[in-house]
């Protein structure tokens, strides 16, 4: 279970719901350009909310309208939707259109609600395989802890991995290294920065014997500078790589345009690039 998915705003729902009824509002569908994806989630208490459905006009309806219902004399658990055309009903630019699902909730909904809501986040999440528990390591575990991804940390040393792990983090000790590449999960996005040229080396390698065969891994990425590149380049070719296959990397990592070396800027755009897999521009 992942820290995303049990993120603060979930756990803070399910203590206050042991006290308090709430209307749970969730975007259940939409249509074009919408601020939320489905899954996303706001539980309107009365007098506060907690989490986001987008925010803007679309929200503060949505915050009206459950509070409506949740004065009223309706029974614990019922449920309506209701679809917002954002630029009819609400003057906003967006252009698409959100179906919102309410539902009364209180404290006897706790363990129904913390099952589905985490199982709807842990759903959305991309799987990360992070192989070197170096500074630049470390820096990105940072960034990537509280974001979208089921992070895998990798290292073949002992002793490398912080204590306490940020929430969610999934550590392995794998020596050699390169042996848990055929363990990921499928869909993976690596990262490959080991104390090791030699082990990136034999990762990376694994990694495409792996898209050989199963095809699976569509992010793979080398950390370091072009040389390194041009160098490895010519040595997997003499292990029998094709150029399809070597155009399958991404080296140097990080999106394009930010400079620095130190390691929380280059997690940083470490960072960005994976959510740009994850959320290909439109």
């Amino acid at each position: 279970m992942t820290d995303f998915a049990t993120s603060q705003p979930l756990r803070t729902l399910l203590g206050r719901l042991a006290t308090e009824p709430a209307v749970l509002v969730e975007v259940c569908a939409t249509e074009g350009s919408a601020p939320r994806e489905p899954g996303a989630w706001m539980a309107v208490f009365a007098g506060t909310a907690l989490g986001t459905v987008g925010g803007g006009h679309l929200e503060w309806d949505a915050i009206a309208q459950a509070r409506t219902q949740l004065a009223s004399a309706a029974p614990q658990g019922e449920v309506c939707q209701r679809r917002v055309a954002l630029g009819p009903s609400l003057g906003q630019c967006c252009g698409g259109a959100v179906t919102l699902r309410f539902q009364r909730v209180g404290p006897g909904d706790v363990s129904l609600l913390a099952t589905r809501l985490t199982q709807q986040a842990q759903r959305r999440l991309r799987p990360v395989a992070l192989f070197g528990g170096g500074h630049v390591g470390h820096a990105l575990v940072r960034v990537l802890a509280p974001l979208p991804f089921a992070l895998s940390w990798i290292d073949s040393r002992d002793g490398v991995f912080p204590d306490p792990l940020p929430g969610g983090v999934v550590c392995d000790h794998s020596e050699p290294v390169q042996a848990a590449v055929p363990h990921l999960a499928a869909q993976s996005l690596v990262l490959i920065m080991s104390f090791s040229h030699a082990e990136d080396l034999d990762v990376l390698a694994a990694c495409l014997l792996r898209q050989r065969q199963r095809a699976d891994l569509p992010y793979i990425g080398l950390i370091g500078s072009r040389t390194k590149w041009a160098t490895f380049r010519h040595r997997l070719e003499a292990r029998g790589f094709a150029a399809s296959e070597l155009a399958q990397v991404t080296s140097p990592i990080g999106i394009a345009g930010i400079q620095g070396k130190e390691p929380e800027v280059i997690a940083v755009a470490v960072a960005a690039q994976l959510l740009q897999t994850r959320y290909p521009p439109a």
